[in-house]
């Protein structure tokens, strides 16, 4: 049920997206095609799928919060063509097809991880959704969320090695939640401003992105180590914990997560199997 229901969203974001970016005909047409090669190589949307579930299970209309959906996808997509680039974490290949500087060159996927972004706050702008909500948005992506993480990534792997096993649990618990949660989370919490629900379901659902996007973290820990893309030392849950330490502390995470969506009764059905799936997910 839970596959079908995500599938069936994806299609509706991919279709809402194409309409949102420019063509690739469009001059200069180079980095359009650089914003709709990213956007278009196979993503699961799992984050605007959140925006649509919390939008949903507070009464919201799907059709009033694509577009803010649309907007999230892109800025997370700008954020992977980044994080690709030689200076960050040099990678040539993503969900199987070559990265963006490495299909075009590093200027034009500079510049296309830049487009994204803007783009996605201009549509934001465009259909009218609450300075507050654009303010979370904003503020989930900059250096006290995302940008954030991302840089104390950097600084904190420099010296890892000198650490206590306390002062390693801080530095990963921060990045995570920062680098990778804070976006999961503001999915959660701007759909559920957008539908206007009272502040209560709102916290519930933000709490609930928070510990979804830490158990995502971790899975993709655990993932990586036993497709082997991973080693131990490295900077991850599993380098700290191992695999079954992590994989208990996730399990952990989605418990809590579960008992946020209590408010909302039978109507969370789906972000409940959405919880279980991501403690159990094997890609």
């Amino acid at each position: 049920m839970l596959k079908g229901y995500l599938s069936k969203k994806a299609k509706i974001i991919d279709k809402a997206l194409n309409k949102c970016l420019p063509l690739k005909s469009q001059y200069p047409k180079v980095i359009h095609e650089a914003m709709r090669y990213s956007v278009f190589s196979g993503g699961k949307r799992l984050r605007p799928i959140l925006v649509l579930m919390a939008n949903d299970v507070c009464g919201g209309e799907q059709k009033d919060v694509l577009p803010l959906a649309c907007s999230i996808e892109m800025i997370h997509n700008y954020s992977l063509i980044h994080d690709d680039l030689p200076a960050m974490d040099n990678d040539e290949y993503r969900r199987g097809k070559l990265t963006c500087h490495r299909r075009f060159n590093e200027a034009i996927a500079v510049l296309a991880g830049d487009a994204l972004l803007t783009r996605a706050f201009e549509i934001m702008a465009n259909y009218g959704y609450s300075s507050n909500i654009i303010s979370e948005v904003a503020k989930a992506i900059g250096t006290e969320g995302m940008v954030g993480g991302q840089v104390a990534e950097l600084v904190e792997q420099e010296s890892l090695h000198t650490k206590t096993d306390k002062k390693k649990e801080e530095a990963i618990n921060y990045v995570h939640l920062h680098k990778t949660g804070a976006l999961i989370k503001v999915c959660l919490k701007a759909g559920a401003m957008a539908a206007k629900a009272p502040k209560r379901k709102v916290k519930a659902l933000e709490n609930y992105g928070q510990n979804l996007g830490l158990a995502f973290q971790i899975t993709d820990d655990i993932l990586d180590i036993k497709q082997d893309k991973g080693v131990f030392g490295d900077f991850t849950y599993t380098g700290i914990y191992g695999i079954n330490g992590s994989r208990e502390i996730a399990f952990g995470l989605i418990e809590q997560a579960k008992e946020e969506l209590k408010v909302f009764g039978r109507k969370a059905k789906m972000l409940n199997q959405l919880a279980d799936f991501v403690a159990k997910r094997k890609k």
